[in-house]
């Protein structure tokens, strides 16, 4: 059963505010970001890891405002210490032979005899070969990560999005769907932070969509099944994790795509379950409320995963 910590709905109102400012004003194209993965990819480290990681770290600063957003084509931002070196007592240093004294990661990527945190060339080479000195399969990519960040949450996050653009062979996965497939008779409204009548006091984390029993769920995004099984609140559930450090909730299936399973992934419009009303008790127990999907947006911003109201973007994927 996933926990969560809940925020005043202000709160996330504001966070959500900020997320899609940042995203309007986000001018850089994946062409110009795809020439620099290229550019520096290798037979050990592969684009789709340069460009889960850089991602990743672009899905952070456009919901966090302890971070400041980077101005380049590169969204990777280093720590002074990693950069520099922590003994270096320049934490601006950008002289690669004072950064290699003082053991700091810096490297020049374009040979112009600077090690710059702000270059797109140096940040991406000094990943590269960070990266370069764990090996070149998917458990060193993982440890590697792991000792950059320190947060299994994050690995997984950037693993699911390396996994989707290795697959797809394209960072272009911004399409989406609505639920439930539109020849089917369902409605819905917003229901953000109602009260819930079992399991304690809580809210409601995100929208109910009634249809009939058995009518097909799809899924909303590109992503990986994170999660597949049953929880006594949700029932019959399915967890999606897309490239934009979304997990997308599914719940009180009938019954799953028996053709799926976690790890499989999945795109916009594929088919993941079947509306029922399970849940509320044990294993298999359902018929404890009219049959719906329960839809869940949750946000990673590389410290905690929060809820935000899904209403708004099942409005827009209906119209489109």
């Amino acid at each position: 059963m996933r926990h969560w910590i809940l925020l005043p709905a202000y709160v996330i109102g504001l966070s959500l505010l900020f997320f899609t400012v940042v995203v309007a004003n986000d001018s850089v194209s994946t062409d110009e970001r795809m020439d620099y993965f290229l550019k520096f990819e290798n037979e050990s480290v592969p684009w789709y890891h340069l460009a889960a990681i850089d991602q990743f770290e672009r899905n952070i600063q456009q919901v966090r405002n302890d971070i400041p957003k980077s101005e380049g084509i590169i969204a990777i931002q280093f720590a002074e210490e990693f950069w520099a070196g922590a003994m270096n007592p320049n934490k601006n240093d950008t002289a690669p032979e004072s950064i290699t004294f003082f053991e700091g990661n810096g490297l020049d990527g374009d040979n112009d005899g600077k090690a710059d945190p702000t270059n797109n060339d140096d940040i991406l080479y000094t990943m590269m070969s960070f990266l370069n000195g764990y090996g070149p399969n998917e458990d060193n990519f993982k440890l590697a990560l792991w000792d950059y960040y320190k947060r299994q949450e994050t690995v997984n996050q950037i693993v699911a999005i390396a996994q989707l653009y290795k697959h797809f062979e394209t960072m272009e996965l911004d399409a989406h769907a609505f639920p439930i497939p539109k020849q089917h008779n369902y409605s819905y409204r917003g229901t953000w932070g109602a009260n819930r009548g079992w399991g304690g006091r809580r809210i409601h984390e995100g929208t109910d969509l009634f249809a009939g029993h058995g009518v097909p769920v799809l899924a909303t995004s590109y992503g990986v099944i994170e999660i597949m099984g049953w929880n006594e609140y949700g029932g019959w559930r399915v967890g999606i994790r897309d490239n934009h450090n979304t997990y997308h909730y599914f719940a009180h299936l009938a019954y799953f795509n028996k053709g799926l399973k976690e790890g499989d992934i999945v795109e916009p419009g594929t088919i993941i379950g079947y509306v029922g009303s399970s849940g509320y008790g044990k294993e298999g127990t359902s018929g404890r409320f009219p049959p719906h999907l329960h839809y869940g947006m949750y946000k990673y911003n590389g410290r905690t995963e929060w809820a935000f109201d899904p209403f708004p973007s099942l409005r827009l994927w209906e119209r489109q």
